[in-house]
């Protein structure tokens, strides 16, 4: 699966619940559209929205289910419930959050888990390179850069974090996934060239309404 993942573009289909496009048809839509102009894979949010995209795209999924739980700060498939979830929905590889921010569950037995007993992959979301070394060491099968810049020991990174993608691309093993804030094509790009496995891609494609306030604020330079 890894290899039809190579060097593509995975898009992200993912609406929250006060956006226009918000539900499992719309997502479903999103994906299709998305394989038609060439994306490699999808990665969305929820049981629904997962199961109802499997339905319409035969493409490798990266599922999540984000889910905030009082008291902790990882929210990206923090739990094995969470983790059993999505996995029958149909994701093929299950990404986690493997920051160092408080979490309801060990990272480690999560990871042992999702391997030995759903048999999925794992994908470790992380922001540092600490945080991917450790990753690594206990199984994971990628890393993405997708938490660069949205934990506190983050928050003045660079977005998007092409250093970090740069140093894990040297130091680590696995396969490295670039994500978060690409917003062109020569980004996606240069990701590729500091050594990406595949680029994710998620708003600059699937958030038509920041998309338009993008182009409206530039026109207001304009006279």
């Amino acid at each position: 699966m890894l290899n039809s993942l190579q060097g593509g573009l995975v898009v992200s289909c993912q609406a929250l619940e006060d956006e226009p496009l918000y539900g499992a048809f719309h997502m479903a839509a999103m994906a299709m559209a998305a394989k038609e102009g060439g994306a490699v894979g999808i990665r969305a949010n929820g049981y629904e929205d997962i199961k109802a995209i499997k339905e319409k795209v035969n493409l490798p999924m990266i599922g999540i289910l984000k889910k905030h739980y009082p008291g902790y700060g990882a929210f990206i498939t923090p739990t094995k419930a969470d983790a059993k979830l999505i996995s029958e929905a149909g994701a093929d590889i299950i990404s986690i959050d493997a920051t160092n921010q408080s979490r309801p569950e060990s990272l480690n037995n999560l990871v042992r888990y999702i391997k030995e007993d759903l048999h999925k992959w794992v994908m470790a979301d992380i922001a540092t390179l600490q945080e991917a070394e450790y990753a690594e060491q206990i199984g994971c099968d990628l890393v993405g850069t997708t938490l660069s810049g949205y934990t506190p020991d983050t928050i003045h990174r660079n977005r998007p974090d092409f250093e970090l993608l740069s140093d894990l691309s040297q130091k680590l093993k696995v396969p490295i996934v670039a994500e978060g804030n690409i917003e062109s094509p020569d980004q996606a790009k240069k990701a590729l060239e500091l050594g990406a496995s595949f680029v994710v891609i998620g708003t600059a494609i699937t958030r038509p309404q920041l998309i338009t306030q993008k182009f409206v604020e530039g026109m207001k330079t304009v006279g």
